[in-house]
């Protein structure tokens, strides 16, 4: 599990359950993004609650979620140069 520190003291990460995140402080939990089925069945990954691109389509679910992670990872929970 990734996090991310910012300078003010907040962390990032994408949520799971490897640690027990109430013992860094405070929490606010967001959504990063929506993985849903569009009219042909296929997957669109939208990551504007971010400020992200929409991603896809993708035909298996799997990869779908796998692209959120990765765009997340790359994009979200890198720090700033």
């Amino acid at each position: 599990m990734q996090l991310l520190i910012t300078p003010e003291g907040q962390v990032r990460c994408i949520y799971a359950e490897a640690i027990d995140l109430a013992a860094l402080g405070p929490l606010h939990i967001s959504r990063g993004s929506f993985v849903e089925p569009n009219a042909t069945g296929q997957w669109i990954v939208n990551l504007s609650p971010v400020q992200g691109p929409r991603l896809g389509p993708f035909t298996k679910r799997s990869a779908a979620l796998q692209s959120e992670v990765d765009w997340l990872d790359q994009h979200w929970l890198s720090p700033s140069p």
